[in-house]
């Protein structure tokens, strides 16, 4: 098995689809702009500087979700996507995954599967992993379901990921991870090929230190 994972916030994106969903409900008045637009900054200052504290950041960032039909919330999606997502599509992007067409490509993010999964499938990724909200009666209630796939997390939610396949990391012959982020730095150090993608300048010093490939999505 060949596995090629992306993390997908200023990696596939040229921006967070946390921060920018936040943001996208702040614009519709969803939610009151000077109660939240300070905090999701905070949250996303935090997360840059590997100190998010990923339970109090899923607390802010799903608890909107618990407050409105799944209809609505659908709807809202389908607007952010055109509005805020696609422009955002790194430049480069579609040529890697191209280059990865016929290995097992995964998206795998800390961000929610509500954020996420419609991202994924408009990349043409099969497979995400993502942080996953709790689910009553199809609508959200709020809370994260099961260990959100942040730092180590993701490297547990792989493995919890090749085990209901049937699979485990044994069976991967050849993995690469592409990512940004410092805090991605414990499945980076798993995969037989990390790559740094337009990294911030912890990961930046770290990848070129262990003679990692650093390169850009966005020229």
């Amino acid at each position: 098995m060949r596995l090629a994972l992306f993390d997908l916030d200023n990696t596939l994106l040229a921006g967070d689809s946390d921060f920018e969903w936040a943001q996208y409900l702040i614009e519709q008045g969803v939610l009151d702009r000077e109660v939240y637009e300070a905090r999701n900054q905070a949250f996303y200052d935090q997360y840059k500087a590997g100190t998010l504290d990923i339970y109090a950041f899923l607390d802010f960032q799903l608890k909107p979700l618990s407050r409105h039909p799944r209809a609505q919330l659908d709807a809202w999606h389908a607007d952010f996507m055109a509005r805020k997502i696609i422009p955002i599509i790194a430049s480069g992007t579609p040529a890697l995954l191209e280059k990865h067409r016929d290995d097992v490509c995964v998206i795998i993010t800390a961000t929610n599967s509500f954020v996420t999964a419609p991202i994924a499938a408009r990349l043409g990724v099969p497979h995400l992993i993502a942080t996953e909200p709790e689910q009553v009666d199809g609508d959200f209630t709020g809370r994260p379901a099961g260990l959100p796939s942040f730092k180590e997390g993701k490297v547990r939610r792989l493995h919890e990921w090749l085990a209901a396949r049937g699979q485990s990391w044994d069976d991967v012959e050849a993995s690469w991870f592409y990512s940004d982020s410092l805090n991605d730095l414990p499945l980076l150090e798993l995969v037989h090929h990390p790559v740094a993608v337009d990294p911030d300048a912890t990961l930046k010093a770290c990848a070129e230190a262990r003679g990692w490939p650093v390169i850009s999505l966005r020229e």
